[in-house]
């Protein structure tokens, strides 16, 4: 019977071009999105004097000061090694969230006086129709940034993105918190639930705030990779019966990179010119799924290597036997 062929494996992660062409796109697009918004809301606010459509236009300016912030990072990240950096400039999207993180905490923290202010002493708001069809008009616009966002992140999984998504996941927030507060301000002529929407969307800005630093830190604390891609990896490092197992297996993000290194365990019988196929052909099968690795393969002979049995945190990082080796070889 005819072998059947079998197709290329779809690569987890894009390569950087791929990368560097959506995150531009994507960032072209919230620049546009914040400048707008922050524009418009700020017209209207002007004229009606509402605490939580003040909220929502400083969101907006903020989101767009991150969005420039990201604008610059994503394009600095992709650029290759140099001389001076080493392992290229990928932490270049974890240092623009950090900037979004302090944004928002300082948002939050403006608002929230402001609104506490209007709760003692409430001003009474003005032309709320017209601050309300602004909601809708921010509404709707975010809406269609967030999910465009989300499937670039889906395939980029760029942390400068996912920091510039929860801004504007914050503005959506903010935006109904508006619209709530303005309607209930206008049906009961009383001006407290206009600031009191605004005290909300201080409290959910800071809850954004964290989750961006959380992400930011994870990736310039040099956090291992998720299960899925370390599991992936592994096994696409033992997919071989000449490889008998590895040890000191290290992986971490660097915006759209991925460093990797490993000792491989091997047959201590082989010479070095097969070693080196060996080797060659796993390099090439973690760089077809993950095209944007900056890998490092040692080779071990086996059952002469030095035990690497401690763990980080729960993750072991010990040895790790591959059950489809065909060897004699007792470890």
């Amino acid at each position: 019977m005819a072998n059947v062929p079998v197709p290329p494996q779809q690569p987890m992660r894009l390569a950087v071009d791929e990368t560097a062409q959506l995150t531009a796109r994507i960032t072209w697009m919230s620049v546009s999105v914040g400048l707008s918004l922050m524009l418009l809301k700020t017209a209207v606010w002007w004229f009606s004097g509402s605490v939580s459509l003040l909220a929502s236009a400083a969101d907006s300016g903020l989101d767009f000061v991150a969005a420039m912030g990201t604008f610059w990072a994503v394009r600095v990240a992709v650029a290759p090694a140099d001389a001076e950096h080493r392992y290229g400039h990928g932490k270049a999207e974890a240092f623009a969230s950090l900037l979004q993180a302090g944004l928002v905490f300082a948002s939050a923290a403006l608002i929230g006086r402001e609104a506490v202010n209007h709760l003692f002493h409430p001003k009474p708001v003005a032309a709320e129709g017209g601050a309300i069809a602004v909601m809708f008009v921010s509404v709707l616009m975010t809406l269609a940034l967030v999910k465009a966002q989300a499937l670039v992140i889906e395939r980029t999984r760029s942390v400068a993105i996912k920091g510039d998504r929860a801004h504007y996941l914050a503005d959506l927030v903010s935006n109904a918190a508006a619209i709530v507060g303005l309607g209930l301000a206008r049906l009961t002529n009383d001006a407290r639930w206009d600031a009191f929407a605004g005290l909300l969307v201080a409290f959910w800005l800071v809850k954004g705030a964290i989750d961006v630093l959380r992400e930011a830190s994870n990736e310039l604390l040099d956090r291992e990779v998720d299960d899925v891609d370390r599991e992936e990896l592994i096994r696409l490092a033992l997919d071989d019966e000449e490889v008998l197992g590895v040890h000191q297996f290290r992986s971490r993000n660097s915006g759209p990179f991925l460093h990797v290194q490993m000792h491989m365990e091997l047959d201590p019988r082989q010479s070095l010119l097969e070693a080196h196929a060996i080797i060659e052909r796993a390099e090439n099968r973690i760089l077809s799924a993950f095209p944007n690795t900056d890998l490092v393969i040692h080779a071990d002979p086996f059952g002469l290597s030095e035990e690497h049995d401690q763990d980080f945190d729960g993750m072991p990082v010990g040895r790790i036997i591959n059950p489809k080796a065909h060897t004699a070889q007792q470890g």
